[in-house]
Order: C-alpha cells, then sequence, then structure tokens
C-alpha cells in the first residue's frame, strides 16, 4: 500500500484511481393518479445535455449533489433540498463530486401543480423545507410498496398541498383544520371497503372534499392516517382467519391485502410477528 502510494505522489493526482463509471436506473409507472412516472437513480459520470419534460420533475438527492441549469441560471441540489422544476422549461445536469449522485425524482402531471405555477417554479427551484423533504422521501418508499397506493395517494397529495405554499406563500398554509363530520363519513367509506379499498380520489368525490383537507380531517379525529386506519382494519381480520387456520396466502387474498408479502408486512408491524407464527401460536 505504501509503495502504491509513493508511486500515484510521483505520478500526479491524474493517476489515482477514480470510481467506476455507474448507470443504475430503476423506473416504473404507478397507479397513483397525477404520478407519470418514478425514477431511480446513481449516476458517477453522466451529465444530461439540455432537455425539457412535459411534466413537473420532483427530485431529491440522497448521496452526493447535482449542478443544474435552468433558465440561464445555475442550481444545485444538496441533500436536504427538493427541487421542483417545470415543464417545458429546459435544465440539464451533472454531477458536482467525482463520486456522482444517487436520486430519486417524480415526474407529476398537470393535476397536481398548475401551469399558473410554473414561474414561481423557474424563480425558485431549490427549497429547503426538512418536513416537505421528508414527506417526499416517505412518499417514494409507499410508491415503491405494491398496495399501499392509498398511503402514497395520501402522501401525494400533503406533497402537493405542501409545494403549492411554497410557490404560493402570501397564500394561508395547510394546518390541521378539524372536522368530524367530515372525518366519521370517510371512516364509514374504509369500513365499507376494507377488502376492496378506497381511492383517496374516489373517496374525496363521494365526501365532496379536497383529498388534503379529507386526509387531515381524518388524522386530527382519529390519530391515524386514513391508509393506517384501513390496513388495521384489514389485520384485525386477517387475525380471525388465521386464528381459524386459513393459511396466510389466502387470508392476504380475502382481507384486500396485495399478497402474502404486503400482509406480512403490515401484521408483523401490529402484531409484531408473522401472520405464519401468530397462526401456529393458537395451536398450543
Amino acid at each position: 500500500m505504501a509503495a502504491q502510494e509513493a508511486r500515484e505522489a510521483r505520478q500526479g493526482p491524474q493517476a489515482r484511481q477514480t470510481p467506476q463509471a455507474r448507470r443504475d436506473v430503476s423506473a416504473w409507472h404507478p397507479t397513483v393518479p397525477g404520478v407519470v412516472e418514478v425514477f431511480h437513480a446513481h449516476f458517477t459520470e453522466y451529465a444530461y445535455p439540455m432537455h425539457v419534460h412535459d411534466a413537473w420533475t420532483l427530485l431529491i438527492v440522497d448521496d452526493g449533489a447535482v449542478r443544474y441549469d435552468l433558465d440561464r441560471h445555475e442550481h444545485g441540489t444538496p441533500h436536504d433540498t427538493v427541487s421542483l422544476l417545470p415543464p417545458h422549461v429546459p435544465h440539464n445536469g451533472s454531477p458536482v463530486t467525482p463520486d456522482g449522485f444517487r436520486k430519486r425524482v417524480l415526474y407529476l402531471d398537470g393535476s397536481r401543480l398548475g401551469d399558473d405555477l410554473i414561474g414561481p417554479a423557474v424563480d425558485a427551484p431549490d427549497l429547503r423545507d426538512p418536513l416537505l423533504r421528508r414527506r417526499v422521501g416517505q412518499l417514494h418508499t409507499a410508491l415503491t410498496r405494491p398496495g399501499d397506493e392509498l398511503e402514497a395517494e395520501s402522501r401525494l397529495t400533503l406533497v402537493g398541498e405542501r409545494l403549492r405554499t411554497h410557490l404560493r406563500p402570501g397564500r394561508p398554509g395547510g394546518g390541521p383544520r378539524r372536522d368530524p363530520v367530515l372525518a366519521r363519513r370517510l371512516r364509514e367509506l374504509l369500513d365499507e371497503r376494507v377488502v376492496e379499498g378506497l381511492a383517496l380520489a374516489e373517496a374525496a368525490r363521494l365526501v365532496q372534499a379536497h383529498p388534503a383537507h379529507l386526509v387531515r380531517a381524518f388524522s386530527s379525529a382519529y390519530g391515524i392516517a386514513p391508509h393506517q386506519y384501513l390496513n388495521a382494519r384489514r389485520v384485525d381480520r386477517a387475525r380471525r382467519l388465521l386464528l381459524a387456520d386459513r393459511g396466510p396466502a389466502d387470508v392476504a387474498a380475502l382481507t384486500g391485502f396485495h399478497d402474502q408479502a404486503h400482509l406480512t408486512r403490515h401484521f408483523k408491524k401490529l402484531v409484531g410477528v408473522t401472520p405464519g407464527r401468530y397462526r401456529t401460536s393458537s395451536r398450543k
């Protein structure tokens, strides 16, 4: 090791090893209204040329940093920043350090953010907001898990609301608002559709309320989000079926979970053990 370091010192910095170029990507189109695409990537040497999108680009960087030009102004995305790049406005992007960057991106259609916000987003695309950053990360996590579409839709609604608050600073914020009657109506809808589930957009349409207000009203009234309530109801049903000696795969289908893995994740979170172990415990 010492000989190698001495050799590199004599030859200069250009002889030192550089990280192997990486272009690892994962992309998919989730079944969540408003999300055109989810894109996760790890790049070391790749640089985007100037280009445009027809959707909003909501970007967080987990490692490293990205430098980009938007509307002839230079910007950067450290790990604590949420960047929102508007549609139809040219931009590029390149890594700041030799180690490159890891990023997670959501492409959102105009149903979440309107064209009237393009100008404010061009003026201030990089948002330093720890709560927003955390919520975007939670949204990405929900989008990677089949069966958690209600959670993803709820989180996306709150993310969109907070983005609009940043871009329209003169408008009132979205603090907690109590509405017990509305919360009860949503709870009744969820109780009626424990197995088949309920999309947030459909629920908002049925009770004639804005999705963000609906989520806030429910959470304020019951102390948990709508998706948490629905999963808890499903787990309760699963417990009864497991004690009746039904297999976990059958139970997942009978209680509205996407598959056995989806059941196991939420069951273990709420009960502390896997469905299989819970089932066998009843025979002791």
